[in-house]
C-alpha cells in the first residue's frame, strides 16, 4: 500500500458524520490545567503517529505530517472543537476539561477505541502522577521515553492472509425501522450534537446477573435493547429488530498490539414474536448470532475488503473523486443496517488509577448507542440519542429495575462532537 493507512477515513469526512470521537474521565477532584497541560505534552511525545497535521500532496491525497506544536489543553465549552484548526495547533487530537473532568477528542481515522487509550492512559497517569505521587502503571502503560514498538506501528498485508470461505456469515438483511430517525439525525441542523446520558452499574451486580443467565455485558444489553426498541417502534409486517455488536478483530489478523482500529461488525436478529420473552432467552439468541459469527475467516474477508477500498481511493485523480469513491465504497455504511448498537471495549486495567477515576464514558455519533466501559468497581454506560425525547432510556431504566440490578443514571448531556478542518485543493 502506498499510502498512510490512517488517511482513508479522512475522505469519508461529512460535518454532521465527522467520525471523531470524545473519551471523558472523571476523577476525585478538580482538574489542575498546569499539571495536566504539562502531562499532556510528555504524553503526546510517546505517540510520534498521533501527532500529526493533515496536508494534500501533489497527487491530491491526504498525508499526515510530523506536528511540532504543543498540543491543546482548553477548558470544555458548551460548542464543538475543529480539530486540525489553528485553534487546537492543527492537531488531530486535543484535551479539554471542566470541573473534576477532562475530554480527550480525536480523529477516528487514525485510531479507535482501543488506540485512543493508548493516549489517555498515559496522558491521565502522567497527570496523576503529578498530583497524587505514585502510583501503580497498567501493565500496558506506553510511558514517555519508551521506544515505539514494531507490534504497534503494524499493518497487515492482506495478500498474506488466508482466502478461506467462513462456514458460515449473517443474511439477515437490514432494519429499515431506525432509518427515519437517522434521516431527521442528519437533516435537523438543532439536533446534530445529539444527546446522551450516563449510566453507572456496579460491577459486582452486573457480573453476577451476565454469570446466572451466561451472559456477557454485550449479549445482556444487547437483549435488553431488544425489548427498548420493541416497546419504541411499531410493528409492521415484513420488518424486524436487530443489533449490531462491534467486534474487534486485530487478533485474527496478527495486528494483537496496534493502534490501528480494526473492528467488524455482529448482528443479531430478531423478530416481532419475540418481543414478549424473558432477558435470559433473548441473551442466549444474541450469543448464538456471536458464535455463529465469530470467525477469523469473516476478519480476513473484512480485512481484504478494507484494503481494496484503500487501492480504490489511491486510483483517483482529484481529491473530489477520492471522496466519492470513499463514500460509495466505505465498509461501514455497506454493512447491514441495524436498530441500535451495543460497543464493549472490554475491561480495561488502569492500574493504580483506579482509585481516582470515578467514570470513563465514551462519546460517539450513532443513536440507540450504547457505549460501555469497564472500571474495576462499575461499568460505564453512555446511552446516546439523536433527539431530547427520553422514552429509549426510560424503558431500558425500566428493564433494570425489572431485573433487580441497580444502576445510577445522570441527566442529559450534549455531545458536543469535534468537527475537523481538512485541507482542501
Amino acid at each position: 500500500m502506498s499510502m498512510n493507512p490512517d488517511i482513508y477515513l479522512l475522505y469519508e469526512y461529512m460535518e454532521k458524520v465527522p467520525f471523531t470521537v470524545r473519551m471523558k474521565a472523571c476523577l476525585d477532584s478538580k482538574i489542575d490545567k498546569e499539571l495536566l497541560t504539562k502531562a499532556a505534552q510528555e504524553a503526546i511525545s510517546r505517540f510520534p503517529y498521533f501527532s500529526v497535521k493533515a496536508g494534500l500532496d501533489e497527487g491530491q491525497n491526504y498525508t499526515l505530517n510530523h506536528n511540532d506544536k504543543p498540543i491543546v489543553v482548553m477548558p470544555e465549552t458548551d460548542k464543538r472543537l475543529t480539530l486540525g484548526s489553528d485553534e487546537v495547533n492543527g492537531h488531530l487530537f486535543a484535551i479539554t476539561f471542566r470541573d473534576n473532568c477532562i475530554w480527550f477528542n480525536y480523529s477516528h481515522a487514525i485510531c479507535g477505541g482501543t488506540g485512543g487509550l493508548f493516549w489517555v492512559k498515559t496522558t491521565l497517569y502522567q497527570y496523576m502522577i503529578k498530583k497524587y505521587g505514585p502510583i501503580a502503571a497498567p501493565k500496558d502503560l506506553k510511558l514517555p521515553g519508551t521506544p515505539v514498538t514494531d507490534g504497534e506501528l503494524y499493518f497487515p498485508d492482506a495478500d498474506k492472509l488466508p482466502d478461506d470461505e467462513p462456514i458460515s456469515r449473517y443474511t439477515g438483511g437490514d432494519s429499515n425501522l431506525q432509518l427515519g430517525r437517522f434521516l431527521k439525525y442528519l437533516l435537523n441542523p438543532f439536533a446534530r450534537d445529539c444527546y446522551y446520558y450516563q449510566i453507572d452499574i456496579p460491577a459486582r451486580d452486573l457480573l453476577k446477573y451476565a454469570t446466572e443467565i451466561d451472559g456477557s455485558p454485550n449479549t445482556i444489553l444487547t437483549a435488553m435493547m431488544f425489548k427498548v426498541s420493541s416497546k419504541m417502534f411499531k410493528e409492521k409486517k415484513g420488518t424486524f429488530l436487530s443489533g449490531k455488536i462491534p467486534d474487534d478483530y486485530r487478533k485474527d489478523i496478527g495486528a494483537d498490539h496496534s493502534y490501528r482500529d480494526f473492528v467488524r461488525f455482529i448482528h443479531v436478529r430478531y423478530e416481532w414474536s419475540m418481543k414478549d420473552e424473558s432477558v435470559e432467552k433473548l441473551n442466549m439468541r444474541a450469543r448464538g448470532a456471536v458464535i455463529a459469527q465469530n470467525q477469523p475467516e469473516l476478519s480476513f474477508e473484512r480485512f481484504k475488503k478494507l484494503e481494496r477500498n484503500h487501492k480504490g481511493i489511491d486510483e483517483q485523480p482529484t481529491l473530489k473523486e477520492k471522496k466519492k469513491y470513499a463514500s460509495k465504497n466505505s465498509t461501514f455504511r455497506s454493512d447491514p443496517r441495524d436498530t441500535y448498537v451495543v460497543s464493549y471495549v472490554g475491561q480495561t486495567d488502569w492500574g493504580g488509577m483506579d482509585e481516582h477515576i470515578k467514570g470513563f464514558y465514551s462519546i460517539t455519533d450513532g443513536d440507540l448507542m450504547l457505549e460501555v466501559n469497564a472500571l474495576k468497581d462499575i461499568f460505564c454506560i453512555t446511552f446516546q440519542l439523536v433527539s431530547k425525547d427520553r422514552k429509549p432510556l426510560d424503558l431500558f431504566l425500566e428493564i433494570l429495575d425489572e431485573e433487580n440490578i441497580p444502576y445510577k443514571a445522570s441527566g442529559r448531556y450534549t455531545r458536543h462532537m469535534p468537527k475537523i478542518k481538512l485541507p482542501v485543493k
